[in-house]
């Protein structure tokens, strides 16, 4: 599985990148909640060091397990619905060797690990009925765990970044136009019915967190309350922030107005205490690593590797903009975190993997001599 690669072929500036926005992402952490900054670094260690060595492993070897891939993703999520832990109303995690773990986050990168063989091994027929069919069917069981869990967010994203695949695996345009004419109206259709009082489409919480998000001013003091406190610590930030670990009276974060801001409100965190320049320095990064990983998929020696970096761009990306635009207002709290910035050990270690195989994928691109 290992190559002799050229050292002048290795992304560094892309490794750079990735260790800013997560040291970045370490001290909002440690403003925000200090206990959990230790488990953070050592996030960022462990996920660095196999980041490294799955750099210069041959993907193409390790794609040809790409069932046994799938099979290890459907057997993490079935763990978390026979053991998992609950909390928070949701059944997401378990504990191996004294770990918290939680398998949805690892899924994303197993999708798109498995796909990139599946898809490239059937390009010549991937838009025949049965392969699509075939495709979709092997999509449904994972995302149906996930969103069973309750975990909608990450369903999302599941179905973001399978779409995301399909389109550059060479999906015909002309699917794509049919699929978005049944896809659209039908999440018109889904919207009116989920707005409904006695709806049974998504759970409770998740309903009254789309109205906080339509109807503001009468969920201040209930659903709206984090948004709303989120909105108010980025504006109080103004150009350069009130500083890391300040002790400002007044400070959202200092008052507790925002619970749990080392998560999914990590955003409110940078906002407040680094200003609009710090916040600009995170949105620039994150959207430098993604543009990055579109640049070494037009590079990538074959359709897996260009499904790999693709996807990865996809789910930094997309994640990206649904966690910023829960913390300013834009969208309905959907409780996605921020991809190498909020605080989450399996998150972090996860997103470490998959850009260790961009990294690999740059290695062998069609520029480079092996």
């Amino acid at each position: 599985m290992l190559k002799r690669y050229r050292i002048r072929d290795y992304d560094f500036k892309l490794v750079i990148m990735l260790i800013a926005i997560s040291i970045l992402g370490i001290l909002a952490i440690g403003s925000a909640e200090k206990s959990v900054q230790d488990k953070q670094i050592m996030g960022l260690v462990l996920g660095v060091f196999l980041m490294l060595m799955i750099s210069l492993l041959d993907y193409s070897v390790f794609l040809n397990l790409y069932w046994v891939i799938y099979l290890l993703n459907l057997g993490l999520l079935m763990l978390v619905e026979f053991m998992g832990d609950k909390a928070g109303g949701a059944q997401r995690w378990f504990t191996i060797l004294g770990i918290r773990f939680q398998p949805s986050e690892l899924a994303k990168i197993l999708l798109i690990l498995f796909y990139a063989q599946f898809i490239m091994k059937r390009s010549e027929r991937l838009n025949t009925f049965s392969t699509l069919l075939k495709t979709v069917l092997l999509f449904l069981p994972p995302l149906f765990l996930i969103y069973h869990q309750p975990d909608l967010s990450t369903s999302i994203m599941m179905v973001i970044i399978f779409c995301i695949i399909l389109f550059v695996g060479g999906l015909d345009y002309k699917v794509i136009a049919g699929i978005l004419a049944v896809v659209i109206p039908s999440a018109i259709v889904f919207l009116m019915i989920v707005l409904q009082p006695d709806q049974q489409l998504i759970q409770p919480y998740q309903q009254t967190r789309i109205l906080a998000w339509l109807h503001p001013s009468e969920y201040l003091n209930t659903e709206g309350y984090q948004q709303s406190n989120s909105i108010i610590a980025i504006g109080s930030g103004q150009l350069w922030g009130k500083g890391l670990n300040n002790n400002i009276i007044g400070s959202v974060k200092n008052g507790n107005f925002i619970s749990e801001p080392q998560t999914d409100f990590i955003f409110a965190i940078v906002g407040e205490e680094l200003g609009f320049v710090g916040s600009c320095a995170v949105i620039l990064l994150l959207f430098l690593i993604a543009l990055e990983c579109l640049m070494i998929a037009r590079r990538a020696k074959d359709a897996a590797g260009a499904i790999i970096c693709s996807g990865m761009a996809g789910l930094i990306g997309f994640q990206s903009y649904m966690n910023i635009a829960v913390a300013t207002g834009l969208m309905p709290n959907t409780g996605i975190p921020l991809p190498f910035v909020s605080a989450g050990l399996t998150s972090l270690v996860s997103l470490f993997i998959g850009m260790g195989f961009v990294l690999n994928v740059r290695l062998q691109g069609k520029n480079t001599k092996i």
